[in-house]
């Protein structure tokens, strides 16, 4: 049985990254082989397990067949007749299809490090094709390798095209989807993910309330002014549909199944965003300030207010800074009034509650008049 480090451990190691996951195919070998020196099987659908002292991943060398529509249609062979460049050609990426002996020997079966040396994303083989997830999976590392200069093959470009076309996409569950997406938005690139998906025209089955040109980049520079600093997933997700209409934000976040944080911070930044512009665009008024900090709920999720001032100041224009500076800091004052201040006043029940909304009101106009002046 021989031992070879695989994937993106030796694309990182040739590209002068940090190689953070170690993967490793074994070829030659059989279960029982490796259960007797001590590894730990955990792979249910083919042979993967676990070295017995570092638990790193060492999988059987394998092939796939294409036996069904989507990502699952696919039977796995494993035997120790599959060799090493068996296993490798059924990789999706040239860069992703090399491996290395534990003495240091390079496998590059499909001129890997060629396309590296490129700055080109390409296929290994045509069998790419059988798996809708790899285009995801290319929009996702172009948008990893984008500050470095790669680019997505035409000859893979128009192969994606050609997998959109048949029907191969609309076969990915939405999970699987989402997974992607997530991953995406934390990529060093994220917009080149949804460019990939646009220039495929994956995007257009996917996210199709994004497809049109204009929409696409009205997004992405959202996207990229929140990507910025260190913004979450909610907050990334938001400021992509953060210029869609409140049901069509709603109805997308849904349809990926986004986590419920997610969901509810897309549909709260479609809604208010528009309020907030029309409100300083007619006079921002108390009234108006204090009724938009309730619909965001700025009292009882402070946390989540910050985090749609931060999606809406990447949606709105820069001539709407001051509104959210002033909305920033009318929460700050008005989750200030200290209701036990006015129960010592005699304040209490409904009257309570309508001494602490005035004691509001009073707090924000000032910070209006202040912001005049």
């Amino acid at each position: 049985m021989e031992t070879y480090l695989v994937g993106g451990a030796v694309r990182d190691k040739l590209l002068g990254l940090e190689v953070k996951d170690r993967d490793w195919v074994v070829v030659g070998a059989t279960p029982e082989e490796m259960l007797k020196q001590g590894f730990k099987q955990v792979g249910a659908d083919f042979p993967v397990f676990l070295h017995p002292d570092t638990r790193e991943e060492y999988a059987l060398a394998r092939t796939e067949r294409k036996a069904g529509r989507g990502y699952h249609g696919f039977t796995v062979y494993s035997a120790p007749d599959v060799t090493l460049e068996d296993d490798l050609r059924r990789r999706d990426l040239t860069i992703n299809a090399m491996a290395m002996s534990t003495s240091g020997e390079l496998a590059d079966p499909f001129n890997g490090k060629a396309d590296i040396k490129a700055r080109r994303l390409r296929h290994v083989s045509d069998a790419f094709a059988e798996d809708p997830l790899r285009i995801l999976r290319t929009a996702r590392f172009a948008a990893r390798l984008a500050p470095m200069g790669f680019r997505v093959a035409d000859s893979t470009m128009e192969l994606m095209r050609q997998m959109t076309a048949s029907g191969e996409v609309d076969h990915l569950v939405p999970e699987r989807v989402w997974q992607e997406i997530q991953r995406a938005l934390h990529e060093n690139d994220p917009a080149t993910f949804f460019e990939v998906l646009q220039g495929c025209d994956a995007l257009s089955v996917l996210v199709p309330e994004l497809s049109e040109t204009t929409a696409l980049a009205t997004a992405l520079a959202s996207l990229n002014c929140v990507s910025t600093g260190d913004a979450d997933t909610a907050t990334r997700f938001a400021a992509l549909l953060s210029h869609l209409p409140e049901e069509q934000a709603n109805q997308r976040a849904q349809a990926l199944k986004a986590p419920n944080d997610c969901q509810d911070l897309a549909r709260l930044t479609s809604r208010l965003a528009p309020q907030l512009r029309d409100q300083s665009d007619a006079g921002i008024t108390e009234q108006g300030i204090l009724t938009l900090l309730d619909e965001a709920d700025a009292w009882r999720r402070p946390e989540r207010f910050r985090r749609l001032l931060t999606t809406v100041t990447c949606t709105l224009p820069d001539q709407y800074g001051a509104a959210i500076t002033l909305m920033r800091e009318s929460a700050s004052v008005a989750a200030d009034v200290d209701a036990r201040e006015l129960m010592a006043q005699g304040h209490k029940g409904k009257a309570l509650g309508e001494a602490i909304r005035r004691e509001r009101l009073r707090r924000i106009a000032e910070r209006i008049l202040k912001h005049r002046h």
